[in-house]
């Protein structure tokens, strides 16, 4: 048996150990064989040297955790002990770390299935990632890109998105198409400068090295060598599906993400990824991955925003307004 103290430095400690020590309590349910007591800002482990490594590994993921996101819950608890027990490349290792970004901070996997995700791009030239917002998918993926043209596993990056109109008619906006849908794409910019300093940033756009653009501009091309992802695929129609899929040329890997519970197209079109994953899903060398609201690492309340929706989507309206 071998003792070890873990500190807690600047770190509000009752949200980091939870409501009557709850999130503590969790960790210590995982780890039975252990004794894991919490003293003013430190936490005590006791067990064997296995047990304690893993219990180390588990608090100092949180410790980080919490640091970027401010909050921790039981389910964070829980999912980093199951990353440890999966052998989970833990974020704080350089095996976890996908890339440093333009501040030199690491943009890293947080969550088993963001995990899933890097491996399944790895094994796959094409990936769907499916899952609701706030899960790291297309940041993830937007890392994955820069990633492969940094290591000059591809030339350039295309990155492109559906227009869809919400309650008001493109034609009517100044610009031309592109500048018409760049509100669309402001996700993917943001993702974008959080990984490419602004000098390469402008070399990359200006050789059309990185390019991003609505989905129209891909009729007709053949894309080789290259990192191409499709976001927010759940609004293509099948034909615009399709048309994606087969601009694959050789060289190259395809992201196409999104969420099938956030369909914005009419009430009588059909969604494309729905289409595809039914029509793929026995693909060999087409690899499908679904996050879910624990992958969420925005505010703690979107992850349970997210599942009172799903808690409510089958139940039937009350009456009256």
């Amino acid at each position: 048996m071998i003792e070890k103290t873990i500190t807690l430095d600047d770190i509000s400690l009752i949200d980091f150990l939870g409501i009557e020590n709850r999130n503590i309590s969790e960790l210590a349910i995982a780890f039975p064989k252990s004794r894991i007591v919490s003293r003013g800002n430190e936490i005590h482990v006791r067990g064997d040297s296995s047990d304690v490594a893993q219990i180390a590994d588990v608090l100092e993921s949180l410790v980080n955790h919490f640091h970027q996101y401010g909050a921790i819950t039981e389910d964070h608890v829980r999912g980093y002990v199951a990353q440890e027990r999966t052998d989970f490349v833990p974020g704080d290792t350089p095996e976890g770390i996908i890339l440093f970004g333009t501040k030199g901070n690491p943009i890293k996997v947080k969550t088993v299935n963001q995990q899933k995700l890097v491996q399944a791009v790895t094994d796959n030239d094409l990936v769907f990632a499916l899952g609701p917002a706030g899960t790291g998918k297309t940041y993830i993926s937007v890392a994955l890109a820069v990633k492969a043209l940094k290591n000059k596993q591809v030339r350039k990056i295309i990155i492109t998105r559906p227009a869809v109109e919400a309650g008001e008619n493109l034609g009517f906006l100044p610009g031309d198409l592109k500048e018409k849908i760049d509100p669309y794409l402001r996700p993917i910019y943001d993702a974008r400068n959080d990984m490419i300093p602004h000098e390469k940033l402008t070399f990359y756009m200006e050789r059309e090295i990185i390019e991003i653009a609505p989905l129209a501009y891909m009729r007709g091309r053949t894309l080789h060598n290259a990192f191409i992802l499709l976001d927010e695929a759940q609004n293509t129609t099948p034909m615009q599906m399709k048309m994606f899929l087969t601009r694959m040329g050789p060289d190259s890997k395809m992201i196409v993400t999104g969420d099938t519970s956030q369909i914005d197209l009419p009430a009588n079109q059909r969604s494309g990824l729905k289409e595809a994953i039914r029509i793929l899903n026995e693909v060999r060398g087409i690899g499908f991955v679904e996050l879910n609201e624990r992958d969420v690492v925005r505010h703690k309340l979107v992850r349970d925003i997210i599942a009172a929706y799903e808690q409510r989507k089958d139940r039937p309206e009350s009456g009256g307004q």
